[in-house]
């Protein structure tokens, strides 16, 4: 039977968990999620998890923050004036918004905190800094 390696296309189906059993994505109530593994389009450590695999075969694997969405980074908190947002915007705390920096690239951000003169933004993903536990079941090697 062949295993999934490096440069096939492959489709799993997956359900992610925080370490205390939050679930926080499953792709069970939709269509398996397709990519090439070693691709670069998942984070390091599901990547890693389903090189080798077998179709139908399932694991569960831990994957640890710095394979996942690393450290969170302190540095990516930050206070925007409330004068450089849009006039008509009314942020409100765990809303995300779309930054846009000098070179054009947008990131997303979470508000954080309102106060009347400034929003606090967190551009940490929302992931990061959690050890992650995903159970995967490779479907399909394409």
């Amino acid at each position: 039977m062949s295993t999934a390696k490096a440069n096939d296309t492959v489709k799993v189906h997956y359900t992610g968990k925080l370490t205390n059993g939050q679930v926080f994505d499953s792709s069970l109530e939709r269509d398996p999620l397709q990519f090439t593994v070693g691709g670069g389009q998942m984070i390091k450590g599901f990547d890693e998890a389903v090189n080798g695999m077998e179709v139908n075969e399932k694991k569960t694997v831990t994957i640890p923050c710095a394979e996942a969405y690393g450290d969170r980074n302190d540095q990516l908190i930050q206070q925007v004036p409330r004068t450089d947002l849009p006039a008509d915007m009314k942020p409100e705390p765990g809303q995300t918004l779309v930054a846009t920096n000098q070179d054009g690239q947008q990131t997303h951000v979470i508000v954080k905190e309102v106060s009347e003169e400034n929003i606090t933004i967190d551009a940490n993903h929302p992931l990061a800094g959690q050890d992650l536990i995903f159970e995967i079941e490779l479907v399909e090697i394409g």
